[in-house]
């Protein structure tokens, strides 16, 4: 059973920083591409942010481009999403998703694995 498991949300001031992580099991994600999304009470489901399997190509929404930075760890089989100068607007839950191909992808109907989310919270 494939199992994508985020962590490390919580609370934090405008101007701060939290670092997600996102472990799979089940599947190694070591040739897939990967991304984070996040959605907001009343809102869709939006792109935040994705990496292509070799982990040398990544894309972002421009909402968070320059403060977010998506990074994997193959070994541990592991994403990561380093989120800095938060603003209240980032306040959401953040899921991590995996593909079963290796190009990356903006549409959250091109991703075939899903994990719960992790609650972010930014306070003004």
């Amino acid at each position: 059973q494939v199992r994508l498991v985020e962590s490390g949300g919580g609370l934090v001031q405008a101007g701060g920083s939290l670092r997600l992580s996102c472990a799979a099991s089940g599947r190694t994600f070591s040739y897939s591409a990967m991304g984070w999304f996040r959605q907001a009470p009343g809102n869709e489901r939006e792109f935040v942010a994705t990496i292509a399997w070799s982990g040398t190509v990544t894309r972002y929404a421009d909402s968070v481009k320059g403060r977010f930075t998506i990074s994997r760890d193959i070994t541990r089989n592991t994403l990561y999403l380093q989120m800095n100068s938060l603003k209240p607007e980032d306040t959401a839950v953040y899921y991590c998703a995996g593909r079963t191909t290796g190009a990356w992808a903006m549409g959250p109907r091109e991703y075939d694995y899903w994990g719960q989310g992790t609650q972010v919270t930014v306070s003004a």
